[in-house]
Protein backbone atom coordinates (compact mmCIF):
# COMPACT_ATOMS: atom_id res chain seq x y z
CA UNK A 1 0.00 0.00 0.00
CA UNK A 2 1.39 3.72 -1.15
CA UNK A 3 0.94 6.92 0.83
CA UNK A 4 -1.65 7.39 -2.01
CA UNK A 5 -3.87 4.91 -1.06
CA UNK A 6 -6.64 4.67 1.92
CA UNK A 7 -5.79 3.44 4.58
CA UNK A 8 -7.59 -0.58 4.94
CA UNK A 9 -10.30 -1.25 6.40
CA UNK A 10 -11.39 -4.10 9.09
CA UNK A 11 -14.69 -4.84 10.79
CA UNK A 12 -14.68 -7.08 13.31
CA UNK A 13 -18.17 -8.76 14.14
CA UNK A 14 -18.57 -10.27 17.61
CA UNK A 15 -20.68 -12.43 19.99
CA UNK A 16 -20.29 -12.17 23.21
CA UNK A 17 -22.10 -12.79 26.25
CA UNK A 18 -19.98 -12.00 29.33
CA UNK A 19 -17.75 -9.57 27.97
CA UNK A 20 -14.48 -11.38 27.47
CA UNK A 21 -15.24 -12.43 23.77
CA UNK A 22 -15.97 -7.98 23.04
CA UNK A 23 -13.05 -7.27 24.98
CA UNK A 24 -11.13 -9.55 22.47
CA UNK A 25 -12.42 -7.95 19.67
CA UNK A 26 -11.67 -4.61 20.92
CA UNK A 27 -7.97 -5.99 21.33
CA UNK A 28 -7.90 -7.67 18.04
CA UNK A 29 -9.59 -4.34 16.54
CA UNK A 30 -6.95 -2.12 18.58
CA UNK A 31 -3.98 -4.07 17.33
CA UNK A 32 -5.46 -4.18 13.34
CA UNK A 33 -5.19 0.10 14.15
CA UNK A 34 -1.48 -0.16 15.91
CA UNK A 35 -0.56 -1.35 12.02
CA UNK A 36 -2.26 0.86 10.58
CA UNK A 37 -5.86 -0.59 9.92
CA UNK A 38 -9.39 1.29 10.10
CA UNK A 39 -11.00 -1.14 12.49
CA UNK A 40 -14.13 -0.87 13.97
CA UNK A 41 -16.07 -3.53 16.29
CA UNK A 42 -20.03 -4.14 15.88
CA UNK A 43 -22.01 -7.00 17.85
CA UNK A 44 -23.19 -9.73 15.39
CA UNK A 45 -27.48 -8.99 16.87
CA UNK A 46 -26.51 -5.50 15.26
CA UNK A 47 -24.45 -5.92 12.30
CA UNK A 48 -25.97 -6.34 8.78
CA UNK A 49 -24.02 -6.82 5.66
CA UNK A 50 -20.31 -5.85 5.60
CA UNK A 51 -19.45 -2.84 3.43
CA UNK A 52 -18.74 -4.31 -0.60
CA UNK A 53 -15.17 -1.97 -0.05
CA UNK A 54 -13.92 -3.91 3.13
CA UNK A 55 -10.53 -5.40 3.11
CA UNK A 56 -10.52 -7.58 6.22
CA UNK A 57 -13.38 -9.24 8.25
CA UNK A 58 -12.83 -10.78 11.70
CA UNK A 59 -15.59 -13.15 13.29
CA UNK A 60 -15.59 -14.00 17.04
CA UNK A 61 -17.27 -15.96 19.41
CA UNK A 62 -17.21 -17.76 22.42
CA UNK A 63 -17.55 -21.34 21.89
CA UNK A 64 -20.53 -22.81 23.50
CA UNK A 65 -21.38 -26.65 23.36
CA UNK A 66 -17.96 -27.27 21.03
CA UNK A 67 -19.41 -24.79 18.79
CA UNK A 68 -21.18 -21.40 18.26
CA UNK A 69 -24.03 -20.64 20.46
CA UNK A 70 -27.31 -21.47 19.82
CA UNK A 71 -30.85 -20.11 20.97
CA UNK A 72 -30.60 -22.55 23.93
CA UNK A 73 -27.31 -21.86 25.34
CA UNK A 74 -27.79 -18.21 24.94
CA UNK A 75 -30.61 -18.74 26.96
CA UNK A 76 -28.99 -20.85 29.28
CA UNK A 77 -26.05 -18.02 29.91
CA UNK A 78 -28.72 -15.20 30.60
CA UNK A 79 -29.81 -17.07 33.08
CA UNK A 80 -26.52 -17.22 34.56
CA UNK A 81 -26.53 -13.29 34.30
CA UNK A 82 -25.20 -13.20 30.89
CA UNK A 83 -26.24 -9.77 28.75
CA UNK A 84 -26.19 -12.79 25.92
CA UNK A 85 -28.18 -11.85 22.38
CA UNK A 86 -31.75 -12.45 22.01
CA UNK A 87 -32.03 -16.51 20.14
CA UNK A 88 -31.72 -15.35 16.92
CA UNK A 89 -29.24 -12.86 17.17
CA UNK A 90 -25.26 -14.23 17.20
CA UNK A 91 -22.89 -14.76 15.15
CA UNK A 92 -24.42 -18.85 13.74
CA UNK A 93 -27.40 -16.44 12.21
CA UNK A 94 -25.51 -13.26 11.35
CA UNK A 95 -23.63 -15.97 8.98
CA UNK A 96 -26.54 -17.38 7.29
CA UNK A 97 -28.08 -14.33 6.53
CA UNK A 98 -25.17 -11.87 5.78
CA UNK A 99 -24.21 -10.66 2.48
CA UNK A 100 -19.92 -10.92 2.78
CA UNK A 101 -18.84 -9.25 -0.02
CA UNK A 102 -15.83 -11.59 -2.11
CA UNK A 103 -13.06 -9.64 -1.79
CA UNK A 104 -12.21 -9.35 2.19
CA UNK A 105 -9.54 -11.59 3.74
CA UNK A 106 -11.57 -13.66 6.20
CA UNK A 107 -10.04 -14.53 10.29
CA UNK A 108 -12.35 -15.75 12.93
CA UNK A 109 -11.35 -16.13 16.76
CA UNK A 110 -13.08 -17.29 20.02
CA UNK A 111 -13.08 -18.22 23.68
CA UNK A 112 -12.55 -21.52 25.19
CA UNK A 113 -12.34 -22.65 28.61
CA UNK A 114 -9.97 -25.21 27.44
CA UNK A 115 -7.33 -25.54 24.36
CA UNK A 116 -7.96 -28.78 23.06
CA UNK A 117 -10.31 -31.24 21.05
CA UNK A 118 -12.61 -32.20 23.94
CA UNK A 119 -13.35 -28.21 24.10
CA UNK A 120 -14.52 -27.72 20.46
CA UNK A 121 -13.98 -24.05 18.61
CA UNK A 122 -16.60 -21.50 17.88
CA UNK A 123 -13.64 -20.13 15.65
CA UNK A 124 -13.55 -23.43 13.26
CA UNK A 125 -16.83 -23.54 13.18
CA UNK A 126 -17.14 -20.12 11.92
CA UNK A 127 -13.84 -21.17 9.19
CA UNK A 128 -15.79 -23.85 8.44
CA UNK A 129 -19.39 -22.05 7.40
CA UNK A 130 -16.92 -19.13 5.97
CA UNK A 131 -14.87 -21.96 3.87
CA UNK A 132 -18.39 -23.19 2.70
CA UNK A 133 -19.22 -19.61 1.46
CA UNK A 134 -16.36 -19.40 -0.72
CA UNK A 135 -13.37 -18.55 1.50
CA UNK A 136 -10.85 -21.57 1.48
CA UNK A 137 -7.93 -19.02 3.78
CA UNK A 138 -8.67 -17.87 6.88
CA UNK A 139 -7.05 -16.99 10.29
CA UNK A 140 -8.16 -19.04 13.25
CA UNK A 141 -7.18 -19.12 17.10
CA UNK A 142 -8.45 -19.11 20.60
CA UNK A 143 -8.30 -16.56 23.59
CA UNK A 144 -8.55 -18.89 26.96
CA UNK A 145 -10.93 -17.68 29.66
CA UNK A 146 -10.85 -18.77 32.86
CA UNK A 147 -13.49 -21.69 33.67
CA UNK A 148 -12.71 -20.97 37.73
CA UNK A 149 -13.23 -17.23 37.42
CA UNK A 150 -14.94 -16.33 34.24
CA UNK A 151 -12.04 -14.02 33.42
CA UNK A 152 -9.71 -13.99 30.56
CA UNK A 153 -6.66 -16.02 31.43
CA UNK A 154 -3.55 -13.74 32.16
CA UNK A 155 -2.07 -12.45 28.91
CA UNK A 156 -4.98 -12.73 26.29
CA UNK A 157 -6.11 -9.71 25.82
CA UNK A 158 -2.48 -8.95 25.14
CA UNK A 159 -2.15 -12.13 22.56
CA UNK A 160 -5.12 -10.83 21.05
CA UNK A 161 -3.88 -7.11 20.12
CA UNK A 162 -0.82 -9.11 18.73
CA UNK A 163 -2.64 -11.40 16.65
CA UNK A 164 -4.75 -7.89 15.04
Amino acid sequence: MTAATTAATALVIVESHFGNTRTIARAVAAGLADAGVRASVLDADRAGAPPADLDLLVVGAPTHNRGLSTAGSRAAARRQGATAPAGDGGVREWLATASIPASPRVAAFDTVTAKNWLAGSAAKAIAKTLRRAGWNESAVTSFLVSSDRGLLADGEETAARAWG
